[in-house]
Order: C-alpha cells, then structure tokens, then sequence
C-alpha cells in the first residue's frame, strides 16, 4: 500500500526536528536514534531471556537473566561483550531446580548477581575477567522469596525484593510481600526490614544524597509504589501513583536533581496495556505523567507495550525501553502499515523532556523474529545500550540520541 507523509516540524531548545506522519497515523522523528550494532548470544537452554543491562567500567556491558528448559528448570546466565559487541565470556550459575538472575551490579573487584534460587534468595559475586564465583549466598526469607537488585551504602549491602510468593515462576510479579534485607560485604544475612505495608514486590532501588529510594509494585497490583529511606532505616516518605486499573511499575531512575523516574506498563485509561511513565519529585509529588504506546499504527484494542526500564538524561527528561506487539493471534490490522505484522513484537523506546512532553520515538525489530525491550543505559559517551528479548540476550547499540 502507499503511504502519504505529512511534514510539520517541532522546535526544541533552537534546533528544528522533522516529523513525518504517513497514512497509517504512523509518526517517525528525524532525530530518533538509529542501530550501531546488534548481536545476541543464547545459553544451553531452548530460550535464554535477559532482565537488566550494565555499562561496565571498562567500556563493554553486561547482561543478566536466565536460560530455560521450563520454568521449573531455569539456569542463571550471565554474559559479558566488549565495547563493539563481541563475546568477552559467557557464565552460568545453578544448583538445579529453579534459578534466575534479576539484576547485575559493578564494584570495584567485581560484579554481584541478584536473584533466587529454588525458592531462596540469591546473591553472587563473580570475577570481573571470567564471571568465576569469588562467593555465593542464599537465604530464606520466608517461603518463595527472591533478591530484585542492591545498592552498596558504605560497609553494608541493602537488597530489595519478596517473600512468600504466590506465584512463585513469575519473574516479574510475585503476588508476594515486599522486603529489603540488609547484608554484609560478603553477602551475609544481617536482618530484613518488612515493606509489605507500602508494596506486594520491591523491583528497584537507588542511594541519592543520603537516601535510599525503592520502587515496587503496590498490593494486587493496582498501583506504581515509591518509598523514600532514610540511612536510619526509618522511612521518610511513602507514596502510590496510578488509575483505576492495573499499574505495573518495573523501571526507576534518579536525575541529577533528585527526581525520580518511575515506568512500567498500565490499563488505566487505555485500551489495552500501554507503557506508563512519570516524573516524581524529591518530595514524593507526581509533576507529570504520560502514556504511549501503539507506535505501528495498529489497532490499539490488541497490542501490549510493556516498558521495563527507564534512563534520566541530562536535560531533566528521561528514556524509556518497552517491547510493543500483539498477544492475540486472532487480529488483523486496520491499516497495514508498511507491511509489518501485529503479531511480531519490536522494541519500543520513547524519549521525554523535562515536562513530559515526547520528543522521539522510534521502533526496532527484525523480519518475522520477535524483539522485545528488557532493559536500557545511557552509556558514558552518549548512546543507548539496550537489552533485547530475542530468544536469547540480544545486545543493541544506538547512535547517540
């Protein structure tokens, strides 16, 4: 089918952006990013499918989840590329059972996996040159229980996560209890504090002036969760944000001046699941917030854009990575739009300014093969490095943004 462009340009800051909206309400940017490079590496299960991605010091990156046979036979995998994208190493980590790797963390003299492992939670430090374990932790927190991610404050490591899951497979909702445990340097248990009265699942937390902020998912799933600690451990202030519908909060990042970036994917006024995201100040007020999703120009009714991770950037703005796609089967498209399919999944990122406004988006996906947005950086000379769901860990780099 042929597809008319209207052309109308939009000013940011004093540059003008060309944006172009063909036939199928389609809108592409002029000054959305483009692919540097992409590679994927699997493990020995049939799928392998990662959950967090680090820049490392040393300029390649990390990424973290798990190779599977079924989802009671999950090995933790691990995989390190260079700074162009070639295999530098490539681990995994499992006593049998049930293993997965939620997030990945850098300190001097290594890098600590966060995770479970059959029913416990799990933390692993691994050497930086090979992913060799220097030591390994579990403990049980209470019933199916799991680590999300750490922050390193002084001599002590905070780790937030669940107990006593429902559901006990899902990587990404538990309908468990939310908890940060306190550990030593060498991962050993030193108490939990319970944080079930604010959230259901803590996914995410950061140390910013003094501060421990932890994000997570509020009971039943209904709202975004955000908790403000101080270094006494007594919580400074505690808030939900979201509709009258499910709000599924994944993603957390702090700007330059304290305010908080929360994403994730909602129902709340929508048609079907779009990417939720908003901006947070340091006092716990919601100053915006938007929704977007549909960037194919399908029918909306169908596609899920569920967004797992979020970047601040130095201009007060914010990015986020999402996977867009039909979950149905049974659809078919009111506009075929370039002839792309609904039901092959793309990666989905949306850039926002200051105040909430879209300055880009753009999508990302291969002929008949589904990609999906796990996780994303802002790398240290001013691209985007992001996690793609491909099957196994796809590593996509961008040209700036």
């Amino acid at each position: 089918m042929r597809s008319f462009y209207i052309l109308f340009f939009v000013l940011i800051g004093c540059s003008e952006i060309e944006t172009n909206v063909d036939d199928c309400g389609v809108v592409t940017y002029s000054n959305s990013p483009k692919i540097d490079w992409f590679f994927s590496y699997g493990g020995s299960g049939e799928e392998s499918h990662g959950h967090y991605i680090l820049e490392c010091s040393d300029g390649g990156f990390l990424q973290v989840g798990e190779t599977v046979f079924s989802p009671t036979n999950k090995k933790i995998l691990l995989v390190k590329v260079n700074s162009l994208g070639s295999l530098v190493w490539k681990r995994e980590y499992t006593n049998g059972g049930n293993s997965f790797g939620n997030s990945i963390t850098e300190v001097s003299d290594g890098y600590f996996i966060s995770g479970g492992e059959n029913d416990s939670s799990l933390i692993i430090k691994v050497n930086k040159s090979n992913g060799n374990v220097v030591f390994k932790k579990t403990f049980d927190n209470g019933g199916a229980d799991s680590i999300e991610q750490i922050a390193f404050v002084e001599d002590k490591i905070y780790a937030v996560g669940y107990v006593n899951s429902g559901d006990k497979y899902n990587s990404f909702f538990s309908e468990g209890q939310g908890v940060i445990s306190v550990l030593n340097m060498n991962g050993g248990f030193v108490k939990t504090i319970d944080l079930n009265s604010h959230m259901s699942h803590a996914y995410r937390i950061s140390f910013f002036e003094n501060n421990l902020y932890i994000s997570g998912i509020s009971d039943g799933a209904e709202d975004y969760s955000l908790i403000k600690m101080g270094l006494d451990e007594n919580i400074v202030w505690s808030y939900k944000y979201g509709g009258a519908n499910q709000d599924h909060c994944f993603g957390m990042d702090i700007s330059n001046d304290g305010s908080v970036f929360l994403t994730g994917h909602t129902l709340s006024g929508t048609e079907n699941w779009d990417t939720y995201t908003m901006r947070i100040s340091n006092n716990g007020e919601q100053l915006w917030e938007n929704k977007a999703g549909n960037p194919r120009g399908f029918n909306p009714v169908y596609i899920h854009d569920e967004a797992w991770g979020v970047s601040a950037t130095n201009d007060g703005g914010c990015i986020i990575v999402a996977g867009t796609g039909d979950e149905y089967d049974n659809y078919s498209a009111v506009c075929e739009n370039s002839g792309e399919n609904s039901n092959t999944w793309s990666v989905y990122l949306v850039r926002y300014d200051v105040n909430g406004n879209i300055i880009w988006e753009n999508t990302f996906g291969a002929n008949e093969e589904d990609w999906a947005g796990e996780d994303l950086k802002i790398t240290n000379n001013g691209n985007i490095i992001i996690g793609v769901d491909n099957g196994q860990f796809g590593f996509l780099k961008t040209k700036g943004f």
